[in-house]
């Protein structure tokens, strides 16, 4: 997939089907996963297209590594995870993204990783805005 496909770079349909977005950073933007079988499923996209994580400058992947351990921390404190699960899975979709899930000890596949296999967990329109405002207020509180 090259930038003139990529729905992250587009914002086309195909993404507001799977995510919706919650907020921008400097070099990313955070967006809720509307498939909430894992409470808080986040995914954070390099705003420019990049296939690979090395392919982002130096101060790139820093500020994007900075805001990814904001929203773990935000997301794990706000869930109340036992573990944020990170993956990188760009086989499909060659645009650097990182999902990030809350999981607990008595959740949903604790001690596998996450799969978008089984049965999926939408919310109402307004449990998703509520959810959205919720991780907007606990980034405003993480300090990292």
């Amino acid at each position: 997939m090259n930038q003139n496909n990529c729905f992250y770079c587009i914002k086309d349909e195909r993404l507001s089907n799977l995510m919706i977005p919650v907020c921008t950073f400097s070099t990313s933007t955070l967006y809720l996963f509307k498939d909430q079988r894992y409470p808080g499923r986040c995914v954070l996209a390099c705003d420019k297209h990049y296939n690979e994580i090395f392919e982002l400058s130096y101060k790139e992947r820093e500020t994007m590594m900075q805001d990814l351990s904001k929203v773990s921390k935000a997301l794990k404190l706000l869930f109340h995870a036992d573990k944020i699960n990170l993956a990188v899975y760009e086989d499909l979709v060659s645009h650097f993204h990182v999902h990030i899930v809350p999981k607990t000890r008595d959740g949903f596949e604790w001690g596998k990783p996450f799969s978008d296999e089984k049965e999926k967990h939408f919310l109402e329109d307004a449990e998703y805005q509520d959810r959205i405002n919720k991780i907007k207020m606990a980034l405003q509180d993480i300090d990292i």
